[in-house]
């Protein structure tokens, strides 16, 4: 029997308009054949994340799993609305806007959460001077590191206002929202090589621990993949994403198109 859920609807926003993937400038994104700036996938990824997190409450940040792919674009300042479909204890969500599918993926709840150790994740640093991104940025079996974020008090509360999300649990038990752990992935990417644009297409996520409010955050990832595709050249990581030096928040698989086929615009 199935239970439908929804729809949870988002007035997208595009919260890298600025930054350094031009990916998400107008201009640039038309040239690959987009509409315009894309929305990031780790944002839609949190839209996602509201259905399961209203649904299990804490219990789901401290041991949840989920995985979302990313098919189609969302745009700034259009509606995306987040539907779920449960079945057997797995939640199915799809985000659907302009009358079109953009993501889907699945959520479930664990009965318990499984054991990572650090030891089985390599630490290092990221590189002291990243250099335009090349074959050899990304080599398969090479470990990276990210540079240490936290995301506290008033960027806590931003984060939350840029994602749209209306949960109070974070708010009122000082918890991160689990958004958080995919922006340290893709940080990954960036400390380590120059990037011209590119798009997150792709995300496994299993969690371990409920980050808290203030926590820094970075990870210990290895090159898993590193590939071509249709004329995209991309990158799998396999990473645990790690609370102030000791604690695992989260395992990750990560892929991403970091050189993408260049198309006229649509």
């Amino acid at each position: 029997m199935t239970s439908r859920i929804g729809p949870y609807r988002v007035s997208a926003y595009n919260t890298s308009k600025h930054s350094e993937n031009k990916m998400h400038d107008d201009t640039v994104a038309k040239r690959y054949g987009f509409s315009g700036g894309l929305v990031p996938g780790v944002d839609i990824m949190a839209y996602m994340m509201h259905l399961p997190v209203a649904k299990w409450g804490r219990a789901f940040l401290e041991r949840g799993l989920i995985e979302a792919r990313f098919v189609k674009p969302v745009y700034d300042g259009e509606q995306a609305d987040v539907i779920g479909e449960e079945a057997g204890g797995v939640l199915a969500i799809q985000v659907e806007s302009r009358g079109e599918l953009c993501a889907s993926g699945t959520a479930s709840l664990p009965p318990a959460a499984p054991q990572f150790s650090l030891s089985d994740f390599v630490e290092v640093a990221a590189v002291g001077e990243r250099k335009p991104v090349d074959a050899t940025s990304y080599a398969q079996g090479k470990w990276l590191g990210a540079v240490p974020r936290r995301w506290a008090a008033d960027a806590a509360q931003g984060y939350l206002a840029d994602i749209r999300e209306t949960e109070t649990i974070y708010a009122s038990e000082g918890l991160g929202h689990p958004g958080l752990l995919p922006r340290v992935m893709n940080k990954v990417l960036v400390d380590n090589a120059i990037m011209g644009p590119w798009i997150h297409v792709g995300i496994t996520m299993q969690l371990v621990s409920a980050a808290r409010i203030g926590d820094e955050l970075t990870a210990r990832a290895r090159v898993v993949g590193n590939y071509d595709k249709k004329g995209h050249r991309f990158v799998e990581l396999d990473a645990l994403v790690v609370a102030n030096g000791k604690t695992p928040l989260a395992h990750c698989h990560h892929t991403a198109i970091y050189q993408p086929r260049e198309q006229a615009a649509a």
